[in-house]
């Protein structure tokens, strides 16, 4: 009988020469696993094993934690978010069956001490504390329609990709659309619910962008207040990476910049910023690493499976 592989450790620790060291960790949605590696792509390790088609993930490295979407089955209405410390050990359901369809990316805010994500097939915009408690829906995009939503009509109600400006109080997400029908849209919105509106009827919401092709997970950079995102639709404008910024005059449809091409359907963004490098993962299993700006592209490591969420954690 076939052994199964043990987690192993996978946190950071700080090398003799005082330089930083950080780790990379992704998702293998086709085999149930979070991996860890090295920047570089050397070291791999499984960490997990047996979850249910992870997508998002997110690392608490002062806490020693990492976190995670599972989407499940979207008619069984059995996504959930689990919590295991960085070696594997202590593996906790948070967030259980029957309470989000198809969770998707997530965002960590510390400051809150919250978690969001958003609901595919769900169509909303969900957080809750770091043990789970006191889930709520900050956007229902159902406009009325039953759970679990489709890809088919009105699909870009389905949300996807997730981000928090806890400093302007502002949260951006991603709806894909239906495949290539360019109907993608990225939207902003305060974390608030404004008073006497409801996730459903909340007048505060933004269009940032809409006729993309699929656009996927968000990442910010808050500093140069840059918005950075995937799309796995297809060329010209989808296997991307996109950046604009946030201070951008969004009613006069603004043309965002595509920083690099040639993903197979590219998912996962994590960004470096004292390293000045980001990292992404596509659909056929490779990770990439290039600069902020799209240049110096190489893959790290090819042919690991369907690779969803990535994250990288540093010790300064």
């Amino acid at each position: 009988m076939k052994t199964a592989t043990q987690p192993q450790t996978s946190k950071p620790t700080r090398p003799s020469s005082g330089k930083s060291v950080g780790r990379l960790y992704f998702l293998e949605a086709s085999g149930g696993r979070i991996h860890s590696a090295n920047p570089d792509g050397s070291d791999p390790k499984v960490i997990v094993s047996g979850a249910r088609v992870p997508d998002g993930v997110v690392v608490d490295l002062e806490a020693g934690h990492i976190y995670w979407t599972n989407m499940g089955v979207p008619s069984k209405n059995d996504g959930s978010i689990e919590r295991v410390d960085l070696d594997g050990q202590n593996r906790v359901t948070i967030i259980g069956e029957g309470k989000t369809f198809t969770p998707k990316q997530l965002h960590l805010e510390k400051k809150s001490g919250k978690l969001y994500w958003c609901d595919r097939e769900g169509m909303r915009v969900m957080r809750a504390n770091l043990d789970g408690s006191n889930i709520e829906t900050l956007v229902d995009t159902s406009n009325g329609d039953a759970r679990p939503g489709t890809d088919q009509g009105n699909g870009a109600q389905l949300c996807v990709g997730i981000t928090v400006d806890p400093d302007r109080g502002k949260i951006y997400w991603t709806q894909k659309g239906p495949a290539n029908a360019g109907k993608g849209r990225i939207f902003r919105a305060k974390i608030d619910i404004p008073k006497g509106e409801t996730p459903a009827d909340r007048t505060d919401i933004e269009v940032l962008f809409d006729g993309l092709p699929e656009p996927i997970d968000l990442e910010l950079d808050l500093k140069n207040r840059l918005l950075y995102w995937t799309d796995r639709g297809d060329p010209p404008r989808g296997n991307t990476v996109n950046r604009s910024s946030i201070d951008a005059d969004f009613s006069k449809h603004p043309t965002p910049d595509i920083l690099l091409t040639h993903l197979e359907e590219g998912i996962g963004i994590a960004l470096d910023f004292k390293g000045n490098r980001m990292f992404l993962t596509d659909l056929a299993g490779s990770i990439y690493s290039a600069k902020l700006d799209g240049t110096e592209k190489k893959p790290l490591l090819v042919a690991q499976g369907q690779i969803t969420g990535i994250a990288y954690a540093e010790i300064p």
